[in-house]
């Protein structure tokens, strides 16, 4: 009589092992494929932001206007005062311009008396750093509710690019030329000074 041999138990162990292997070929088959549409995501997150900054890597500089366009006439202009209005006398200061004291003097005057011409023409100067809006505001300082003169801005004294401008609008003024023409051409002959003073554009 033959005796009963139990079952061996190496086959079991081998199908575990056979398993395993297999699981874990189909683990390391799964990892490059995650790791690659993780990689795969960033490159295309970097992609996007560039084109986003490509327009203005793109922009011209050059192409940018140098000068902020005027703003609008004011809605309520300063008065022009009467032809007799009383002006305070004129304020001496110790670093004048080197031009004659009758041009600085009529420069003032025709400031003075010009608000509507003045106010409209800009300065090249600089001097909108200190709150200037235009070549008027190089000679008076503030105004009586009439237009007329209240009190003087000095800086005028001390600058000759305020006097040539005020010189050169009184002598258009006096041809004739209106404030359009009288802006326009002292825009054009100081057209390569790189500041202005954000002055309105005159009413029309």
């Amino acid at each position: 009589m033959q005796s009963s041999v139990p079952a061996p138990s190496g086959p079991p162990w081998i199908l575990i092992a056979g398993v395993l292997a297999v699981a874990a070929v189909a683990g390391l088959a799964l990892l490059p494929s995650g790791e690659t549409s993780v990689s795969g995501a960033v490159p295309s997150m970097a992609d996007a932001g560039a084109t986003a900054s490509e327009p203005d890597a793109a922009a011209d500089p050059t192409e940018l206007p140098q000068r902020a366009a005027p703003p609008p006439a004011p809605a309520d202009p300063t008065p022009v005062p009467s032809e007799d209005a009383e002006m305070p006398p004129l304020p001496l200061v110790s670093n004048m311009v080197p031009r004659s004291p009758e041009l600085i003097r009529e420069a003032y005057t025709f400031a003075a008396k010009n608000p509507d011409v003045l106010e409209y023409v800009p300065c090249f100067c600089g001097c909108e750093t200190a709150g200037h809006s235009g070549n008027a505001d190089c000679f008076v300082q503030s105004r009586n509710s009439d237009g007329s003169v209240r009190a003087w801005e000095t800086h005028g004294m001390a600058c000759t690019i305020c006097i040539d401008v005020a010189r050169d609008a009184m002598q258009l003024h006096a041809s004739g030329a209106s404030v359009q023409d009288i802006r326009a051409s002292v825009e054009s002959k100081y057209e390569q000074y790189p500041r202005q003073t954000p002055t309105p554009t005159p009413p029309h």
